[in-house]
């Protein structure tokens, strides 16, 4: 019986090469400036075009300035406005979709594809970026590639892999009320360890998956990379033709009927086996933040760093074995990335922060995830309610979520982030960053302190 991830690769199997890897068709590719510049000349040197310029996607994202009011060549990180120029000339001499700085669809690849339905169910998508598995919270086979893969993939339409093994992830029965599916996916990460996926390609299935909106589906899926899975997929269901339909790049009229009978199709089927199964107890679950160098060295708020902390983590973090969580004091809260950046997202940090100003000496910062989010969230007046409490409203892009030469927090800085690594030096030199839910960083922006939302209620 086959899997989900088996009919999609079946679907896109060109051929079966003798080295034993598979030919597979790839649908969607997805560019950004810090690598796009990099294919695209390459490409072009070597005498080559994309095959399919239509399926071509490039964004400005990662180090383009979040100041709002940025030009469009304005960059994080010094130097970083060559990177811009270079991607913006290539991609219009390539004829590929461009999404330029100053474009209102502009923001974090991983949150505008969604958002514009270039990411479907049954579509394969790949990236120069490790979070592209992001995007199977759509039903998508999605993974990360390499500045090269992403010429060989815009030049014949395929890419050459080896077919991975698989796993299920089931969440059985309800999250709690307060608990969300960043809580979730660190208590799987924690759980299973950094090396826990085996490059698997990660289902992840349950009532609890089942009862996620689609942004919440898309925080699960971002975080599969950071326990080494190959990709993440979740079945599309009702949940996933309701926020695709209408969107600028989803099918319409009769081909729109025909994609949604496709795409009840795609389940695995009752009975079909998987290399490894894992099952967790989503009620038991609590909001739960990193304390180490890794996603994998995270507990519940409520919880205690490990008495024993392994190599290498004391001396970066200054933590002391058997420390309360929620006594660890922070300097720095940053809300954004493509795992937290999006309207729901920033509805629930706002709902923390209505009536409450950040605590002296934390510095906050909220950066929506594209500009369609940051329009959506000023409609609500959700601005009003960050800049009020505190907070920098900026622009999109990555942002804070990574270091890129240019400004950061102060080394030693302890910071409560809404990302996805929380690797040393990941938010700047010295850095100390603790990865939580939007909701988590809000309330602990108001203390000044690790919190749980509960306790400010």
């Amino acid at each position: 019986m086959p899997t989900l991830f088996d009919k999609i690769w079946s679907d896109h199997a060109v051929a079966e090469l003798p080295s034993g890897e598979t030919l597979i068709a790839v649908d969607r590719v997805f560019l950004h400036e810090r690598t796009g510049s990099v294919a695209l000349e390459s490409m072009a040197e070597a005498g080559r075009a994309p095959r399919r310029p239509e399926t071509v996607f490039v964004t400005m994202d990662h180090i383009v300035s979040t100041e709002a009011d940025r030009s469009d060549t304005d960059a994080r990180s010094p130097g970083g406005d060559v990177f811009i120029t270079a991607t913006r000339k290539a991609a219009r001499a390539a004829g590929i979709n461009l999404i330029d700085v100053l474009s209102p669809d502009q923001g974090i690849v991983h949150v505008i594809s969604p958002e514009l339905g270039i990411a479907q169910p049954g579509l394969t998508l790949v990236c120069p970026d490790s979070h592209t598995c992001t995007q199977g919270a759509l039903g998508a086979l999605a993974w990360g590639i390499g500045s090269t893969d992403a010429e060989h993939a815009m030049a014949t339409g395929t890419m050459r892999l080896p077919k991975p093994a698989q796993m299920r992830i089931t969440l059985d029965g309800r999250l709690r009320s307060g608990v969300t599916a960043k809580d979730a996916v660190l208590h799987i990460i924690s759980s299973l360890g950094a090396d826990g996926a085996k490059r698997c390609a990660v289902e992840f299935a349950g009532e609890a998956v089942r009862a996620m909106d689609m942004e919440a589906r898309l925080t699960l899926c971002n975080m599969a990379v950071e326990f080494a899975a190959f990709t993440a997929i979740i079945a599309p269901d009702a949940v996933t033709t309701d926020y695709l339909r209408g969107r600028r790049h989803a099918p319409k009229g009769e081909q729109w009927d025909a994609a949604v009978q496709y795409w009840q199709t795609l389940q695995t089927d009752e009975g079909a086996s998987f290399d490894h199964e894992h099952r967790f107890d989503a009620g038991r679950i609590e909001p739960t933040v990193s304390w180490g160098i890794s996603p994998a060295q995270a507990a519940p708020i409520s919880g205690h760093v490990p008495h024993t902390l392994p190599d290498g983590v004391a001396d970066y973090s200054g933590l002391h074995g058997g420390e309360a969580m929620a006594s660890l004091p922070i300097g720095g809260a940053f809300i954004g990335s493509c795992t937290n950046a999006r309207l729901s997202d920033l509805r629930a940090a706002a709902a923390v922060l209505r009536g409450r100003r950040v605590a002296d000496g934390v510095e906050a910062i909220a950066v929506p995830g594209s500009m369609a989010v940051r329009r959506a969230a000023e409609a609500e007046g959700l601005d009003a309610v960050f800049r009020e409490a505190g907070f920098s409203w900026n622009a999109s892009g990555c942002a804070f979520c990574f270091y890129a030469g240019g400004d950061t927090f102060a080394p030693g800085t302890r910071v409560i982030s809404s990302t996805n690594r929380n690797f040393k030096n990941r938010q700047g030199p010295g850095v100390r960053t603790h990865l939580a839910s939007p909701a988590v960083v809000a309330a602990s922006a108001v203390t000044g302190r690790i919190t749980d939302p509960a306790e400010l209620q």
